[in-house]
């Protein structure tokens, strides 16, 4: 058997119309104070190069296209799609929303579970719905 060569995890963020929340706590992992960098997860620029693609927010009628483009640029293989917070899992607070995209028939509060999310348009590998993604720093006084 030939060796497997192993390498980081690149990744593409793509904000689906979300209210910036999941975005700052995406954002913040990657920051000097966890720098989830040192242990390989790597944001790149264009979904090109990306192994991994980010979503966060509910599908809006306005970025369902941006996000079929950014999925589709991306490499074939390993191809991984993770939604992150609420919206992204379900449409949260907005799943009833005019703006969402939503193919369902029945809208008026009996939409299935997860109706207005990006599921819609990409495969969705994972589902991380907390909205709070690493742990606060603790409120010693001192």
């Amino acid at each position: 058997m030939g060796k497997q060569k192993l390498k980081s995890v690149w990744v593409y963020h793509v904000d689906a119309g979300s209210c910036n929340g999941c975005d700052i706590e995406v954002l913040d992992v990657l920051s000097p104070y966890y720098d989830l960098e040192r242990l390989g997860v790597k944001v790149v620029p264009n979904p090109r190069h990306a192994d991994a693609l980010f979503i966060t927010g509910p599908l809006t009628r306005q970025t369902r296209i941006a996000l079929k483009k950014a999925y589709e640029a991306m490499p074939p293989k390993p191809r991984i799609v993770v939604a992150i917070g609420t919206c992204a899992s379900s449409g949260g607070i907005f799943y009833n929303s005019y703006a969402l995209y939503n193919t369902s028939p029945q809208r008026g509060g009996r939409d299935r579970l997860r109706s207005g999310g990006p599921e819609m348009i990409v495969p969705i590998d994972m589902y991380i719905p907390a909205v709070r993604l690493h742990l606060r720093r603790s409120s010693t006084g001192g």
